[in-house]
Formats: structure tokens, sequence, C-alpha cells
């Protein structure tokens, strides 16, 4: 017992004079936020990540995520409150690290755990301090339990002494001016209470607001439960959409009423699909690990299926407007606007648009993208597709423009005047009723 509080009083003495020298391994949408807010908070900050050209290029005080201007990671670098490097080593050198690695779906729609045993391995094989391993990737409720601390105390690592184990979900919103990895409450579920004190410790003094849970299941279960929520919604409101049309309605209009009444109702909006890393991926974890338990989620079965089929719907607009035009799929010219997943941001992970251009390549059409954050993205066959910027774009060459994202810098009325068909699946064109523009949940 004297051992335990002598190791978990020098790490609070640590954090709370910001001596403490920490870790992030995974240096993306939410590994690189959190890096640079502990370092500009006065910690000594490591990232680590296996991608040599990005550690390089991050050494140099550049930045690959809009939402960390570049400025803020040169001062860092500059400051020597950060540095970035792919040497694992490092791992033996610090108090505190963040595991913010990728957590993908299969082929199958099942979890890809092998980022976080990587990662697992890694640190147990180069930690020498007490170290307070801190998870924020996404993942099935026991991650945590099963993949590390079993798994550090069959290697005789001891919690509580030779480490402290939390799970903290990330909640990043790439592109949200709004809330960021500072304001944005940080949920915390520790394998001890002496993990969780110390990880309260250790983002106390970074960010706004700490919630403590009773277990890292609960806070694995509570990314989930967020994610799962809109998911299940945007699914809901797809589906109403569809309705919609078959009864002569309009889903936008339906929803700016439902959206006056000022409690017990949430106005979610309908889309060409869902995008980004978690609402697309999150539900199917939970899914498979509730089969596990013999428990079948229809909810999470139901919206998958609805948003993973409304870029075909996407296609059925396309085809709708070419009508009009008296020509077919094969061999038209549509323009897609926009490959980010959402607006004003570069993150094409899981966009509906790469499935779109994917269904119309494979229907014969002639596709171009376009979006001006965005340089290019790669196919199914791992090719390099080039994405052209929207201001350089001719758009009377093509037969019909599809308005997937709606980036704020682009110039919707010259679209409207030049282009000869619009499928608006983002209400851009809200009080406009040309006959040139086809909505989804609203017909023309």
């Amino acid at each position: 017992m004297e051992t335990l509080l002598k190791t978990k009083e020098q790490q609070l003495q640590k954090f709370k004079e910001k001596t403490a020298k920490i870790g992030v391994i995974g240096l993306g949408y939410v590994g690189l936020p959190l890096a640079i807010e502990l370092a500009d908070a006065g910690f000594e900050v490591v990232g680590i990540d296996i991608d040599k050209a990005k550690v390089a290029s991050l050494n140099e005080g550049k930045s690959h995520i809009l939402d960390v201007p570049e400025e803020r990671v040169a001062q860092a670098v500059k400051n020597h409150q950060f540095y970035a490097t792919d040497e694992f080593a490092i791992l033996g050198q610090l108090d505190a690290v963040s595991v913010c690695v990728p957590t993908p779906l299969n082929e199958n729609q099942e979890p890809d755990i092998s980022y976080m045993t990587f990662t697992a391995e890694k640190i147990l094989t180069h930690m020498k301090n007490p170290l307070l391993i801190l998870l924020e990737s996404t993942t099935y409720p026991g991650t945590t339990r099963e993949l590390f601390a079993n798994r550090f105390e069959a290697a005789g690592k001891h919690v509580n002494e030779d480490y402290f184990l939390c799970f903290s979900p990330e909640r990043v919103d790439p592109g949200n001016e709004h809330y960021q990895t500072k304001s944005i409450p940080k949920v915390i579920g520790g394998i001890t209470e002496e993990s969780s004190e110390l990880a309260e410790a250790l983002y106390g003094s970074v960010l706004d607001e700490i919630v403590l849970v009773s277990s890292p299941e609960t806070a694995e279960m509570s990314k989930l439960l967020e994610n799962t929520f809109r998911s299940v919604n945007i699914a809901f409101v797809n589906e109403m959409a569809l309705m919609c049309e078959r009864m002569g309605l309009d889903i936008w209009e339906t929803i700016d009423a439902a959206a006056t009444k000022p409690f017990g109702f949430m106005p979610f909006y309908p889309g060409p699909g869902v995008g980004g890393h978690c609402i697309p991926l999150d539900p199917m974890y939970l899914h498979w690990k509730g089969k596990q338990s013999k428990f079948f989620n229809k909810f999470i079965e139901t919206a998958q299926e609805i948003n993973m089929n409304m870029p075909y719907r996407v296609v059925d607009k396309i085809k709708d407007a070419l009508d009009e035009q008296m020509k077919s799929l094969r061999g038209a010219k549509v323009l897609l606007m926009g490959a980010a997943y959402k607006a004003d941001i570069n993150d094409v992970r899981e966009s509906p648009t790469l499935d779109i251009y994917e269904i119309l390549v494979e229907y014969g059409v002639d596709v171009v993208v376009a979006d001006p954050f965005v340089s290019s993205f790669r196919d199914n066959e791992g090719e390099t597709v080039p994405v052209i910027d929207p201001k350089n774009c001719d758009f009377k060459v093509y037969d019909c423009a599809v308005v997937l994202t709606k980036h704020s810098t682009v110039n919707y009325e010259k679209l409207l005047d030049e282009s000869n068909a619009i499928v608006d699946m983002r209400y851009i064109y809200r009080d406009n009723d040309s006959n040139k523009i086809f909505k989804i949940g609203g017909g023309k």
C-alpha cells in the first residue's frame, strides 16, 4: 500500500508541476490536436507515429490537420514543447501516453483491432517508468481490460504499480469552430480509482471539463452510444425523406416546421450517406460486441442498411436529372461537388462521395470530382483520383452537377447559373424552385 501511494503521489506531483513527459501515439485528427493542447499547457510532448513523412513534416513545424494551425505546431517545436518520432523506444522515458490509433472495420464489417494490439505490445516492450496509459481510440466495450490490462498482467506488470490505465474516448469533430479538443468535456473511466485520479489530474490541467465514470467499459459504451444515436437518427430522416418523395411532400420544409418546437425534437437532415471515422463505424463495433452476448441490435442493422444505401439513391436522382435531358447514365458527364465527408474540411474518410464515384464509374459515367479542400483520393483499386478546384471549373460542360458537401467557399449561384442540372443533396437551394434543381426528399 505504501508503494502504491508513493507511486501515485509521484505521478500526481509531476502532472501538477508539469514536469511529466507525455506521449501521444497516432498523430492524426485526434492525436495531433491533443498533443498540441498538452504542449501549449506546458508539458513536454512526444508524438509517435509510424508515418516517417508525417513525423518529418511535423518536426519542421508543419501541420496536416486543418483544425491545428501551422503556427501552433511551429511554435511548439520552436519552444521544445513538442517533437515527433517513429521510434517507440521513447516510451521508456514517458510518464503518460495517450493512444490515438485507427480502429477501422475489416471487410466483414467487424472490428479491426490490429493497431490497438500493435500499440499494446510496443508499450509493454518499452515502458519503464510507472506509466499512465490513456486509450482514446473508439472501440467496443471491454477493449481496455481485454487488450491492455489482461495482457499487461499476464506479462507481470501490475496495475497501480507499473502502470495506470484509463479509457477516455475522443470526441473530435473536425471543422467545428465552437467545440475543439480543449473545450469538449472529457469522459474518463479508469481501470482503478487511482488511474482515474491520475488521468483527471493530467487532463484536468489542460482541458476545460472532466467527466469521471465508474469504469472503462462505461466510457467505451458512452462513445458508441453517442454515435449510434446519430447514426440511427440520420437513417430515420433519410428514410423519411424517401417517404416524403413518395407522398409528394418536402422533407426539408417538414423538418424546418418540426424544429420550431422548443422541446422534445432535435433536427437531423437527410443526405448522400454518412462519412467520417465515427458514425459509419462505431455502431458496428457495438453491434459486433452485442452479438457476442447473443444480443442482436435491430436499430443498428437497419440504420446501417439505410445509410449505406443512400449513395444508390443519389445515383437514382442523377438518373432523374439526366432523363429530363433525354440522356442516359452511360457516357454522361457528371460533376460531384464535394469529396470531403462534411463541410470545410479535407477529410475524405468513409465519405459517401467515394461510393457514389465508384457506382457511377461502374455505370460508365464520365465522373469528375471538385472540392476546394481536397486535392485527390484513392479509388477502390488504390489508384489516385485527382480532385479539381471548383474555382477553376467550367460547370457548363457537365450534364449534371451533384452537391454532396456544403463547403462555404463554393459559389453556388454560379453553379446554378451555369449548370444544366443539379442534384442538391445538401439543401443548398432552399427556396429555389428552378426546374434544373433535383432535391432528395422533395422531388424537383
